[in-house]
């Protein structure tokens, strides 16, 4: 039932509907219960996640809507997602609800943490890229974006800032294609290729700069690129850094499909519970785990398993009990 919601994004009172169908009477409110008593169940497994996410060097970061139900009305909350990868290349995805999209959230997540952290031009996040806390990494997807929308004022400037952005994914591409992620020669290939690619593109938009207006589509997307210059060259330093925050905007797919779904949350306590479930189920799939085969063992055991080895019992880490032998 968990995984049917926060994998598939199938409404609770939709399930009731079709338990009955199949002769297992059970009312909405029932799998409410149950669905909120199984994110109780697992609440530890979600708050070591959490903190295993944000102890990594790189960690990539987003925000989205979540809509709360209210009294005549909805209200806006906010769901967040943190992803990062561990030693072994397997990946942990975290979201966390919030009532505001302040950056308290990232603060909360992130205070008192080292390294780099992948997102957008957004201010909520500053409050950890501060001196002293976390280098800001910029998303190279995200100005693509504000270049492509700009196309319709100025098309021909567009497209050539388009095509800057092109030449880098390209060489990621043959980076990729040659199986060179994260090894020297893509450091060095971003050190030379990636940063003759990025300084022209740097020199080119300093000089076409002047010839948009500040607040049209193209002189706002070119202010966004020189003002963010910093963050999103630093991919250059680092062949582990991705060029840009795609993965943490696929994370968020699962909840704008549950706002299309089932519409909003009941409670700021229905939106944590969900944001923790979610973040179990995301990294189960992230890692090729059936997710549904790891709640079936995980709910059986976290109760008595010691809290000494609880990362034995994380999605990344699990591996399935053997069945005892026969007698």
């Amino acid at each position: 039932m968990a995984v049917s919601k926060c994998a598939d994004s199938l409404p609770l009172y939709r399930q009731a509907k079709a338990y009955r169908r199949a002769g297992v009477q059970v009312v909405d409110s029932t799998l409410g219960d149950l669905f909120h008593r199984t994110a109780e169940l697992v609440q530890p497994l979600y708050d070591r996640l959490l903190h295993l996410v944000a102890e990594k060097e790189i960690v990539l970061a987003d925000e989205t809507t979540e809509r709360v139900q209210a009294k005549g009305r909805t209200r806006t909350a906010w769901l967040w997602s943190f992803i990062a990868r561990d030693e072994a290349e397997k990946e942990m995805i975290a979201y966390v609800f919030s009532r505001s999209r302040s950056g308290e959230t990232p603060v909360q997540v992130l205070a008192d943490t080292i390294g780099k952290l992948l997102v957008d031009g957004y201010s909520g996040y500053n409050k950890v890229t501060l001196p002293g806390g976390r280098e800001r990494a910029g998303c190279l997807a995200h100005l693509r974006r504000k270049f492509f929308e700009a196309q319709s004022a100025a098309p021909d400037a567009a497209k050539r800032a388009m095509a800057f952005i092109l030449e880098v994914y390209k060489i990621e591409r043959a980076v990729l294609d040659n199986d060179l992620l994260g090894t020297p020669q893509h450091l060095e290939m971003r050190q030379t290729a990636s940063k003759a690619v990025m300084d022209e593109f740097k020199a080119w938009l300093d000089a076409e700069q002047g010839r948009h207006p500040p607040r049209g589509p193209m002189g706002e997307a070119i202010g966004y690129a020189l003002g963010q210059w910093g963050p999103l060259t630093l991919f250059l330093t680092d062949p582990h850094l991705p060029i840009d925050n795609n993965a943490s905007e696929r994370a968020l797919r699962v909840a704008a499909l549950g706002r299309k779904n089932f519409l909003f949350v009941g409670t700021d306590e229905a939106g944590e519970n969900l944001a923790g479930l979610c973040s179990l189920i995301a990294t189960c799939e992230a890692n090729g785990v059936n997710p549904a085969d790891y709640f079936t063992d995980v709910l059986l055991r976290v109760q008595t398993h010691p809290a000494s080895r609880i990362d034995e019992l994380l999605p990344h880490y699990w591996t399935p009990r053997r069945p005892e032998p026969l007698a």
